[in-house]
């Protein structure tokens, strides 16, 4: 329920669980009544009314109630609906006599977990990220958080995906060192680039374009990228750099590598300078989230061991 932001679904989940409750007794209370419509010979010589069908002139259908053991077999579920929803979270946000969560198990088993392996990532946590990372425990302990907290984007492999970055390829954009990425993955990433369209104009962005793929050497519109070199000057380089190589500072890429976040092409890079690059999850260009309160310090710094160790080669412990 926390997922509502209005109390309209928290009445809609009590009313349809209890009307639903409600509506199968109502149902057993009925059925066990008999409405039909003449008499006839019923089992055992009993009286027994009939639903008005006949077939073959002789052959009736009889309206029985419901058995008895099949009818108390419903009301014996309605009674224990009833037991759980006193007990456990059913009917919206109301917590159950017994205040248990599905959230506040997996708090508990998440804690006792990581009671009984706090002393090894202790151990881990007092040594020198490279020590770590040379370290195959470790390395098999960081792959797993990497796993199952970073795939998502950056891919299993860590070799990322349009607008992740490669992990892999020894290209950072705020800095490989122990210590940066570190920070990275403690307080997140949030780069941002802004839309320069409207302030270069169709052929200004263009001319742009074609320098920055000659930066780093694909074909380009010759005497287009002479036109737009002053134009990166002017818009680009305080980011950038004047020489298209970056500032790690702030995150922006180098453009003289040829490793390309979105892709290389000229229309790719066009609609870049064009739009910018913003948080926008239907262009799917996402932040890099904090992991500070979902990993704590000591699983960091293994997941950062690991993530340095695949563009370093740690000497074997």
């Amino acid at each position: 329920m926390s997922d509502f932001t209005s109390g309209f679904w928290n009445v809609y989940v009590i009313v349809l669980t209890l009307g639903s409750i409600a509506f199968c007794a109502w149902i057993l209370i009925a059925m066990s009544k008999t409405t039909g419509q003449g008499g006839g010979a019923g089992p055992a010589g009993k009286t027994t009314d009939t639903t008005g069908h006949v077939w073959d002139e002789d052959l009736k259908e009889f309206n029985n109630p419901l058995p008895k053991w099949w009818s108390n077999l419903f009301w014996i579920t309605i009674a224990f609906s009833i037991v759980y929803l006193i007990l456990y979270p059913g009917l919206g946000s109301v917590k159950g006599v017994l205040g248990w969560s599905s959230a506040g198990q997996y708090e508990k088993e998440r804690s006792e977990v990581d009671t009984r392996v706090k002393p090894l990532y202790d151990k881990f946590a007092a040594m020198e990220l490279a020590k770590v990372a040379a370290d195959p425990e470790a390395r098999a302990m960081g792959e797993r958080l990497f796993l199952n907290n970073c795939a998502q984007c950056h891919g299993s492999d860590a070799g990322g995906a349009r607008g992740f970055p490669n992990l892999r390829d020894g290209d950072w954009l705020y800095g490989g060192e122990p210590e940066k990425i570190v920070e990275t993955i403690t307080g997140g990433r949030m780069g941002v680039m802004p839309a320069l369209g409207a302030v270069l104009g169709e052929a200004g962005t263009k001319d742009v374009a074609a320098y920055v793929r000659s930066l780093s050497g694909l074909p380009q519109d010759t005497l287009r990228a002479q036109a737009g070199k002053p134009l990166f000057e002017a818009n680009c380089s305080a980011c950038h750099g004047a020489d298209g190589t970056g500032m790690q500072a702030i995150g922006a890429p180098n453009l003289t590598d040829n490793v390309w976040l979105y892709g290389s092409s000229e229309a790719t890079i066009l609609e870049g300078i064009q739009k910018g690059r913003n948080v926008n999850v239907s262009e799917g260009t996402l932040a890099m989230p904090s992991f500070k309160e979902t990993l704590g310090a000591a699983k960091i710094h293994l997941v950062a061991a690991y993530v340095w160790g695949l563009t370093n080669k740690p000497a074997a412990r």
